[in-house]
């Protein structure tokens, strides 16, 4: 069954859907062996992990499509991919979503953001009008060639135009083709009630640990209307402050045996990337026919 089939039945059946995020192939492994139905490409951990850049929309389409190619190789749950602001206007938002499409991922969410645009969690963004977007969700609805492949439409605007514009934007995101909506930056517990309340659609949830939004829980979200909660910064903060430990234990006392107990084992690591399999595989070929 095709990846995209999969989010599609996952966004019909009950439940809430939690995505991690991850920024590479061992991140999203890791994601797919605790359990999760799903995993979430973050644009921010690209950008950082991979490309050595803050989330200032420095990382290309070219880029992100070919990490998103390489953790959908080793997937085998859908897996779903920020393509920001669809990288231009309408015409490269519709080459965007093919080149994702090819690239195996299952859905995508564009956002309303001039470019160059900034994380969502960060002050000073700036929205295109309701207009232009409406246009580009339109292109990207009619570019995909897989109807199963779903499109998520972000809205930066309630830190930019306020509420009243934001929820005018989703409607009129709705109407243009949106199959999510993605209401980014909600700040209060009252403003995320609010949002599931007004809007008739599947909804995603962005947690992001240090962020502008409540941290709630996926049953609670679950409770409030929300299909999808994704967490794109968990893994990505947590490997940062963990090896900046290490590195200081290293840089202090010269040696890391004190702290091996609490690291995986080198085969335990390659084995989360499928060691067993493929030396049975490499034996089976080997083998006489």
């Amino acid at each position: 069954m095709r990846a995209t089939t999969k989010f599609r039945q996952l966004l019909n059946q009950p439940g809430i859907i939690q995505a991690p995020g991850a920024y590479d192939c061992l991140t999203a492994k890791i994601i797919e062996s605790a359990g999760f139905p799903a995993v979430y490409m973050t644009g921010a951990g690209t950008s950082v992990a991979q490309l050595g850049y803050p989330d200032l929309a420095l990382a290309t389409m070219t880029e992100m499509v070919a990490n998103a190619a390489s953790i959908t190789e080793v997937l085998g749950v859908p897996l779903v991919a920020d393509a920001d602001t669809g990288y231009g206007g309408v015409l490269n938002v519709r080459r965007t979503v093919r080149q994702y499409e090819r690239a195996g991922v299952a859905a995508i969410h564009i956002e309303d953001q001039e470019s160059p645009k900034r994380c969502g969690h960060l002050d000073d963004k700036k929205v295109i009008s309701t207009e232009d977007m409406v246009q580009k969700i339109r292109a990207a609805v009619d570019a995909r060639t897989d109807d199963d492949f779903t499109i998520i439409v972000r809205t930066d605007s309630i830190a930019v135009t306020g509420w009243d514009d934001a929820m005018h934007r989703c409607e009129e995101y709705m109407k243009a083709g949106a199959d999510v909506l993605f209401v980014e930056a909600l700040r209060t517990p009252e403003e995320v009630e609010r949002a599931a309340k007004n809007l008739d659609i599947p909804l995603l949830y962005n947690f992001v640990e240090t962020g502008k939004s409540p941290l709630l829980a996926a049953s609670e979200l679950e409770k409030l209307g929300f299909k999808i909660v994704i967490y794109p910064a968990s893994a990505l903060l947590s490997v940062t402050h963990v090896v900046g430990q290490v590195m200081a234990q290293l840089k202090e006392k010269g040696t890391t045996a004190h702290l091996v107990n609490s690291m995986t084992s080198l085969e335990d690591c390659f084995e989360s990337m499928g060691l067993s399999t493929m030396l049975a595989e490499d034996a089976r070929f080997a083998s006489p026919v």
